[in-house]
């Protein structure tokens, strides 16, 4: 019996994007399939997968909707009366649509500008012409990878200084997270989200509680000069680090919360949880950083007002690659050493059982055996006897002639 392949669904943003032009709420679309409303969100932010009966259904409904969107558009564009083009307008390109949760400043760095989708074709534009686009010569993993590092470092530094307090260990948090994606960097290069990769792997770093069975860290690092920074800063390390991680990349990335759940490996309501905890901790203590805003805006300012450098693209790509080159040199000398050592004690050790000699025990009742010596007097009469008298047998026979 074969299985039917399974129905395609389109991406996590297309899903949502079919369902608010269909004018469904999440809870609509989840009666509809037969699922839970926070099921449908988890589809949509693509944190799960449907699989089954509840794919097919959740297919057909997409596909349902988006039928329904092509068939309103084509009504849309007969009822428009035709417009034609003037030979001095110049093409527009509609830009893409964002909804950003807030305007407000973040610590993560810049997103760049995504290109601009071509022009509807239903829409006549005049033709201009234009110079032929030469092919843009792709990036190599190296090039790839700096352009990675150079964005994203500096606000992941300043992130990781947030985490711990420790300056030398945010720099060396970024930079052991850099290595690992350029030690994996055809995953990180497919991935989603790169720099989202190398965050969360520069954060697991940076909470690693081994690091306090370090020599160096068990010494604090000189507290900012403001008295403000310092009492921030001391609020944010006393709380649990999974609390402290949830408000930054929540209040200070200004990630969504299923973004932030997804990052930290949580659920949602966890996750909001831990960020009404911190937040009330917080504002226990600094009743001037009740407000999100107020809190947002002093992560900024306690971030920026340290100086922190990260290392060079090459730098960090040179020393991953030589890391791997002493792990790799040190794991063969490791299995030299044993094969010649199992070698040497297979060429040394014995081939049959030797049962142990045991130790000596004296026997009773036999007299002990004495060297040779002089002769007793009893002896020397009985030599001398012997040699005196000569002994006497029967004659000799001759043999006489006949």
């Amino acid at each position: 019996m074969t299985q039917s392949p399974a129905s395609p669904l389109p991406p996590p943003k297309e899903r949502r994007r079919l369902r608010e032009a269909g004018a469904l709420t999440q809870a609509q679309l989840a009666a509809r399939v037969g699922v839970s409303r926070e099921t449908v969100r988890a589809w949509e932010t693509g944190r799960t997968t449907p699989r089954g009966r509840t794919r097919e259904a959740y297919a057909k409904v997409l596909t349902t909707l988006s039928e329904k969107g092509k068939v309103t558009a084509a009504q849309r564009r007969s009822q428009e009366p035709p417009q034609k083009p003037s030979p001095e307008a110049k093409p527009t390109v509609p830009l893409e649509k964002r909804r950003p949760r807030s305007r407000r400043p973040t610590l993560s760095a810049p997103q760049p500008s995504a290109p601009s989708p071509d022009p509807s074709p239903d829409r006549q534009t005049p033709q201009t012409p234009q110079t032929p686009l030469t092919p843009q010569t792709p990036l190599t993993p190296a090039q790839a990878f700096d352009a990675l590092y150079a964005f994203c470092a500096p606000a992941l530094v300043r992130q990781a200084y947030l985490l711990t307090g420790r300056r030398e260990l945010a720099r060396e948090s970024v930079e052991r997270a850099f290595q690992l994606a350029w030690h994996r960097w055809p995953e990180v290069a497919r991935d989603r989200d790169p720099a989202g990769w190398v965050r969360a792997a520069a954060y697991e770093y940076a909470l690693s509680p081994w690091h306090r069975l370090r020599p160096r860290h068990r010494h604090p690092e000189p507290p900012p000069p403001d008295a403000a920074d310092r009492a921030l800063l001391g609020v944010l390390l006393q709380l649990p680090p999974s609390h402290r991680r949830t408000l930054l990349l929540y209040d200070g990335v200004g990630l969504d919360l299923p973004e932030t759940a997804a990052e930290s490996e949580a659920s949602t309501a966890a996750t909001a949880h831990r960020l009404l905890h911190a937040r009330e901790e917080i504002a226990a203590r600094l009743p001037e950083l009740s407000d999100p805003e107020s809190l947002h805006r002093r992560l900024n300012e306690l971030a920026s007002t340290e100086r922190l450098r990260a290392a060079k693209p090459p730098t960090v790509r040179l020393g991953s690659e030589r890391r791997a080159q002493y792990w790799t040199r040190a794991a063969i000398a490791f299995t030299i050493a044993l094969i010649a050592t199992t070698a040497l004690t297979l060429h040394t050790a014995p081939t049959h059982y030797e049962p142990p000699v045991p130790p000596g025990a004296t026997v009773s009742g036999v007299p002990p055996r004495v060297a040779p010596g002089p002769l007793s007097q009893t002896d020397l009469e009985l030599r001398t006897k012997l040699r005196e008298h000569v002994q006497h047998g029967p004659d000799r026979l001759t043999p006489e002639p006949g």
